[in-house]
């Protein structure tokens, strides 16, 4: 179930950055910057989930 969890958070930060390409377009400093740690969060809390799930198996 947590796997569904991982791919869900990896979508997530997928949009992120698409997100942070179209704000550098824009030249939209501060949603550049949340788009930016949005990115970062859940890019890392997806890897960490699907390593952590396919380690358990």
């Amino acid at each position: 179930m947590n796997i569904v969890l991982g791919i869900l958070f990896l979508l997530v930060a997928l949009l992120a950055v698409v997100s942070i390409v179209r704000q550098l377009k824009y030249k939209n400093i501060l949603a550049l910057l949340f788009s930016g740690l949005t990115a970062i969060a859940f890019g890392f809390f997806s890897i960490a989930t699907i390593i952590s799930e396919l380690s358990s198996l």
